[in-house]
């Protein structure tokens, strides 16, 4: 389900994908980024391409639909987590507002139809 939820994803244009950690963080936008699976491996992108990311698909235990208020809008991401609970990665949904800060419906349904697809918190 984890690779069928990341396909899904990335089917999706101005979806920023970041890989973080104390040292170094990775954004990657998932515009035309393919995905396949090779053993417990998932790579994001072409790995003879500028960017790409490797996924241990053995660690990523829980994946959780994420809607957080900010002070001029509300952001809207999945979050990819470890078997501590420890966010692993994560994809926000970018481009969501007009030039007023008025939410794009067409957007937030795109997001809306994923979370029901796949329910608000995902084990895997």
């Amino acid at each position: 389900m984890l690779l069928e939820l990341l396909s899904d994803i990335l089917e999706i244009d101005d979806v920023l994908l970041i890989v973080k950690n104390n040292g170094a963080v990775s954004e990657v936008r998932s515009n035309s980024l393919g995905i396949r699976q090779k053993e417990k491996w998932i790579t994001i992108g072409d790995n003879d391409g500028p960017a790409h990311i490797h996924i241990d698909s053995e660690l990523i235990k829980s994946a959780e639909f994420v809607q957080e208020e900010k002070p001029e809008r509300t952001s809207f991401s999945v979050r990819f987590h470890d078997k501590s609970g420890e966010r692993v990665f994560a994809a926000f949904f970018t481009k969501m507002y007009d030039d007023s800060k008025k939410i794009i419906s067409e957007r937030k349904n795109i997001y809306d139809r994923l979370n029901q697809k796949y329910g608000s918190l995902i084990k895997f």
